[in-house]
């Protein structure tokens, strides 16, 4: 007898397409011991009429099935479950009693850190003035599909398929120092640049080889609450460092600080950006006091409204910054495609800590976004989002104006969110509640500042995945939920 068609369902919240799901939904059937070896399946008109699609789509799905070895066809009697398909495990889990005191166990913890958290279901909310994510309507899923396929091909195999050890795709290398770097007035050579997981982990790199419990480190408050954390995971002492309207004052950097971490181009999460003549004095101070700058330039692709400063990498004459770059901010972070710039005994550490970690990031994603970028794909792109992004922030400019909300920061040259500081005494986590009620998401500015009692009346609002015609309505809303 075949299995009865009424044991196969197709869920409604399953994603893909209809031949996949029936797909899954039978080598899971397999997989899980349901259907075993030499049952027969219903037939394709059966089970199509059953499922209510076509006759055609459970044909390719027995089809791939087939292919699989998961099933076997036998002549016109029909489709059977494959002698050959995987069994499942012919054992039962001992039950766990858990005995262990993990309070003491645990030598290190590092979970509890500052770093914010963002709904995974963003998208569904109308209002998402929040930062870092991909809007769908810019991004060109076409030429990213086709780049992918292409680096799928056999001519790539070998970037495919390869264990690259220590090293890194040289096509996406070659086109960060030839194309990218040289942008932002960097030159440097293939053993200066190093692929990392995007650029929180190149700056975990970065704070690894950099520091242990005997150095200091310095670094800007409010910061990118994740680099607290890593810095905190260091072990180092720590000094944060207040900013100004122009970002990090050099002269309050402490003495006898080793490292300094800093983003110029857009502080985080002011936005403010660092003037020339600043940068140099910093420079001049970490000169005298024979510092190293870790400069995280993570959003540079998004100065729409003038030509960027120089990187501070760029005015650097003695290999002192280390430049940290990503991918994931202008592509989509999803991608987890960063980079390290720096002198080569440092690139050569971090090449070693990178490798006893990860080995390697993936070599198809490499390769793909090799192909991305050296084929203009990756300019196109930043010219659209630059253009959405400029629509959008003079939406957001002209309706901040009209509804009398406060802005404590903004980049000269661009970016993609603003800083705001709502009145004395808000606390923005409550009010930011509130407003997800409402449908609309920001983000409260509470995590950024270094120590418990920062200020709780600042948030940010980004403008980088909301439709320009819902902005002024998600700000009156804001508006409404901030105290007279």
């Amino acid at each position: 007898m075949p299995i009865a068609p009424d044991t196969f369902f197709l869920d409604p919240r399953a994603e893909g397409t209809l031949q996949s799901q029936i797909q899954k939904m039978v080598a899971q059937g397999i997989l899980s011991g349901r259907f075993r070896l030499g049952e027969r399946l219903p037939s394709s008109r059966e089970l199509a009429r059953h499922l209510g699609v076509s006759r055609i789509t459970v044909t390719l799905a027995f089809t791939e099935l087939l292919a699989d070895d998961y099933l076997t066809a036998r002549g016109r009697s029909g489709y059977y479950v494959s002698d050959n398909a995987p069994q499942p495990h012919a054992f039962t889990p001992a039950r766990r009693v858990d005995t262990v005191d993990w309070s003491r166990a645990l030598s290190q913890r590092f979970s509890g850190g500052s770093g914010m958290i963002k709904p995974a279901d963003w998208q569904k909310y109308r209002f998402p003035f929040i930062y870092g994510q991909t809007d769908p309507t810019l991004f060109d899923h076409a030429n990213w599909r086709l780049c992918a396929v292409q680096a799928l091909g056999q001519k790539d195999f070998s970037a495919l398929t390869s264990d690259y050890y220590e090293s890194d795709d040289p096509r996406l290398i070659e086109f960060i120092a030839r194309h990218s770097l040289p942008r932002r007035g960097i030159l440097a050579e293939p053993d200066e640049i190093l692929i990392t997981m995007g650029a929180q982990n190149a700056l975990w790199l970065a704070a690894q080889v950099l520091l242990n419990q005997r150095r200091r480190a310095a670094f800007e408050d409010p910061c990118y609450p994740a680099l607290r954390d890593i810095l905190h995971q260091s072990r180092c002492t720590l000094s944060p460092v207040p900013v100004d309207a122009d970002g990090l004052v050099p002269e309050h950097i402490p003495e006898d600080t080793h490292v300094v971490f800093t983003t110029p181009s857009h502080q985080c999460p002011t936005t403010a950006t660092m003037p020339l003549s600043r940068r140099q004095a910093l420079l001049d101070r970490a000169a005298q006091k024979d510092m190293l700058i870790v400069e995280d330039d993570y959003e540079f692709e998004m100065s729409f409204l003038k030509s960027p400063s120089p990187a501070l990498k760029s005015l650097d004459t003695e290999g002192r910054v280390i430049y940290v770059g990503s991918f994931s901010k202008s592509l989509f972070p999803g991608l987890r495609l960063g980079y390290l710039v720096g002198a080569a005994p440092f690139i050569r550490e971090a090449r070693a800590l990178r490798s006893t970690v990860l080995r390697h990031p993936p070599g198809h994603i490499q390769r793909t976004t090799a192909y991305f970028l050296s084929l203009g794909h990756y300019d196109a792109l930043i010219r659209r989002m630059g253009r959405a992004y400029h629509d959008r922030r003079r939406e957001m400019e002209s309706a901040i104006d009209d509804l009398g909300l406060t802005i404590a920061g903004q980049g000269s040259f661009g970016g993609s969110s603003l800083w705001m500081r709502a009145p004395e005494g808000t606390d923005m986590a409550q009010v930011a509640e509130t407003l997800r009620a409402q449908s609309v998401l920001i983000e409260p500015g509470h995590p950024f500042f270094a120590t418990p009692d920062g200020p709780r009346n600042f948030y940010r609002l980004a403008y980088s995945s909301i439709a320009p015609g819902l902005i002024r309505e998600g700000l009156r809303r804001v508006q409404s939920a901030l105290p007279a």
